[in-house]
């Protein structure tokens, strides 16, 4: 299913003090991944949230499998898992410039209605997108 590819180089605020990359930033790099991955839809968090939506995190899982390093260029591979309902899925892959893969993961995130707090699905708009 649709697929992004967003490249970053690893800033020296992102390691500790042996030079690699603290695992709590993969959840940002996720973040990354999915919200440009929206953007190649034309669709951002901003639009969302003005139409009424909000996409909280409601799991996420990384698997590490080699260590990433200040300095190193990674890409995050992001991936749609399925046709979204009242959740969207994705499945990420990053990898360094070797392409040694680095970590896998995947987040599942919730339609909401941002008034009443509820879920909802997925905007018809998202869809129409998806379906293009």
């Amino acid at each position: 299913m649709h697929e992004h590819i967003s490249t970053i180089r690893i800033r020296y605020s992102e390691t500790d003090q042996m030079g690699v990359v603290y695992h709590g930033n993969y959840a940002q790099f996720f973040e990354i991944g999915r919200t440009e991955w929206l953007r190649t839809l034309g669709v951002t968090y901003k639009y969302m949230e003005k139409t009424g939506v909000m996409l909280p995190v409601i799991s996420l899982n990384c698997n590490f499998k080699k260590s990433a390093f200040y300095d190193d260029f990674i890409t995050i591979k992001t991936y749609l898992k399925k046709t979204p309902t009242v959740k969207i899925e994705f499945n990420y892959e990053i990898v360094n410039q070797d392409n040694d893969i680095l970590c896998t993961g995947s987040t599942a995130l919730a339609f909401i209605n941002s008034e009443t707090k509820r879920p909802i699905r997925c905007p018809e708009y998202l869809l129409n997108k998806l379906n293009s």
